[in-house]
């Protein structure tokens, strides 16, 4: 499934989508309460890193798929402000990209 994924721009879309959403809600849910309560920063910087490359991934990915699908600007708007809010790509994912 990933292979069929991974040859169309809108699969791609959807794998950094679901990375993007997890390495958020491990950022918020894991890495932060262990920099603030545990005391170790360690954590932030390593998630964080990873998120922010999977964040930049997902908004290149957005644009190059909203161009090649003529996507409205409400449906790509909404579809990056998806990316903002925890659990928004799987959100996004089951309502506008499973085209």
């Amino acid at each position: 499934m990933v292979s069929e994924l991974i040859k169309s721009a809108l699969g791609r879309l959807r794998i950094i989508a679901f990375l993007e959403g997890i390495s958020f809600i491990l950022l918020l849910g894991v890495a932060m309460p262990l920099k603030y309560f545990a005391g170790i920063p360690q954590a932030v910087r390593i998630v964080g890193m990873a998120h922010g490359v999977l964040f930049v991934l997902f908004v290149l990915l957005l644009i190059q798929v909203a161009t090649e699908k003529s996507w409205s600007f409400k449906k790509s708007a909404l579809s990056f402000l998806s990316s903002l809010v925890p659990f928004g790509t799987f959100y996004a994912d089951s309502r506008w990209f499973r085209n």
